[in-house]
């Protein structure tokens, strides 16, 4: 495998020729850490109505991480933490129609990437690379034989929360970095970007090159929040139709009774009607429906990015 993506990689230079981008079609999953698996569970299954439609064990048999379907091609990984007062991101991932031709197009262009595309332990052909603000992202192909193939039509309660996963918001340090590498590597597309108070920018949306799903960079400047207080900003963004139809559902759930932080909706910057709520270590699931208030688009901000981290 390393000496065939050698060549290839070799007769694209001698013939100049750029190797060729893949399909990116979508976020496929965010996975989190979580302190307590089991008041995880209750907020994941029990508030927004996910089930888990598959899962993976460590060879003592206890849980290594589990899958809570969204859709056909969406998911909330969930892994239990590795250590105490850290990070609850663990990484977010992208689909690809091509894992191997990914990893060749990767390597063209200078990004550390494995030397083979292997198959993980879901049987997906899978591999991470890190962004410039060392967030891991996972490239994923949804194979046929794998375990999300094999649960295709399962898992999907009609009380579930949303259908669609919009997109995940991750911090971003250098905006021009998060750029170079999210717009002119994997070739997405800015679509908005915001302020909450237009001295600086705070968010940019970038979209997959080959689907509606995007990533939200959450610019900071000066120190950012200590580890296990990023979930704000690390966060999942779900869509639903209509807020207050999603307020009243979640109502009736039975993990409401666990839920003891308040429902509030909101109107966003972005002028679209929004409902924030907080697992129990803190990680940010934003429910919001997908058009603004009056179905008129929202102007971007036209605010300068903050200078951020070194």
């Amino acid at each position: 495998m390393k000496s065939a993506l050698f060549l290839a990689l070799l007769a694209a230079v001698v013939s100049g020729q750029e190797v060729k981008r893949p399909k990116i079609t979508g976020v496929a999953h965010i996975a989190v850490y979580a302190k307590d698996v089991e008041a995880s569970r209750a907020f994941y299954h029990g508030l927004l109505g996910y089930d888990e439609a598959f899962w993976l064990t460590q060879p003592d048999g206890s849980l290594s991480l589990t899958f809570f379907k969204i859709n056909e091609r969406q998911y909330i990984e969930l892994f239990p933490e590795r250590a105490p007062n850290t990070d609850r991101l663990n990484h977010i991932a992208l689909q690809v129609d091509n894992a191997e031709a990914m990893r060749a197009y990767l390597a063209s262009k200078g990004v550390k990437v494995p030397e083979r595309t292997p198959k993980g332990r879901t049987g997906n052909s899978n591999f991470m690379i890190q962004d410039p603000d060392g967030h891991s992202v996972e490239i994923v192909q949804y194979e046929s034989d794998s375990a999300s193939s094999k649960a295709r039509g399962k898992s999907l309660p009609a009380n579930r929360i949303s259908d669609r996963a919009a997109h995940v918001g991750i911090l971003v340090g250098s905006l021009d970095k998060a750029m170079d590498f999210y717009g002119r590597v994997l070739g997405f597309e800015e679509i908005w970007r915001g302020s909450s108070n237009e001295k600086l920018l705070s968010w940019v949306n970038a979209k997959v090159p080959d689907g509606d799903d995007y990533v939200e960079f959450m610019l900071y400047s000066g120190p950012i929040a200590e580890p296990t207080k990023r979930g704000t900003a690390h966060h999942l963004c779900l869509f639903v139709p209509d807020i207050e139809k999603a307020k009243a559902a979640l109502e009736l759930m039975p993990g409401k009774t666990a839920y003891a932080r308040p429902m509030e909706i909101r109107t966003g910057i972005n002028r679209k009607r929004q409902l924030n709520l907080y697992d129990p270590d803190g990680t940010r699931v934003e429910l919001m429906e997908p058009n603004t208030i009056d179905g008129k688009p929202t102007p971007s901000s036209k605010a300068p990015p903050p200078v951020g981290q070194p």
